[in-house]
């Protein structure tokens, strides 16, 4: 009798190569974690806070409501013309006695509904952010002649942001529609 030829293909170390394979790949690809809005924090404290007391002048009060709805210093106000509204407030260029007595005497503060959109807020404080970068970018090329920007040395961003520091509070957001009242 003659002896049969098998036509099969022994795979039993394919399995293997195919797993060598997908962990060589998970262990060698990398991957961007989401950065989202860096935030410097305060240290951490178990002693109660002191009250500070703040110059009603110095301080820029955004409210943004469950409605979405924006109020800058106790007026309605459209997010389109937060930042030229918080550039002005932060430099106050006409020295006002309603805006802050110096760009860096000047605070912005942030209040939230927990019913706001969070698109909402990221629109209103990337435009507070943008304020900051335009007023850095006018200082900078006021100074140096040159745009704010990462190829800027450390000692310039420095002297820049010390003119306008970056001076944002947050607070902690109100219960569902408790702004509307």
């Amino acid at each position: 009798m003659a002896k049969r030829m098998d036509n099969e293909l022994n795979a039993s170390s394919m399995a293997d190569i195919a797993f060598l394979l997908l962990v060589f790949f998970l262990v060698t690809t990398t991957m961007n974690p989401d950065t989202g809005i860096t935030v410097k924090l305060p240290p951490w404290s178990e002693d109660d806070a002191e009250e500070v007391k703040l110059n009603k002048r110095n301080v820029f009060a955004v409210l943004v409501n469950a409605n979405n709805d924006l109020l800058v210093r106790g007026e309605p106000e459209e997010v389109s013309s937060l930042r030229e509204r918080a550039k002005e407030f932060i430099s106050n260029p006409t020295g006002r006695a309603d805006l802050a007595e110096a760009p860096n005497k000047a605070i912005i503060s942030l209040k939230n509904d927990r019913g706001t959109k969070y698109e909402t807020y990221l629109m209103v404080y990337n435009e507070l952010k943008a304020a900051y970068r335009e007023l850095w970018d006018t200082e900078c090329q006021r100074l140096y002649g040159v745009p704010y920007s990462d190829e800027l040395t450390t000692e310039k961003k420095k002297a820049v942001r010390s003119k306008f520091p970056f001076i944002l509070s947050e607070a902690e957001p109100s219960a569902y529609g408790e702004e509307e009242k």
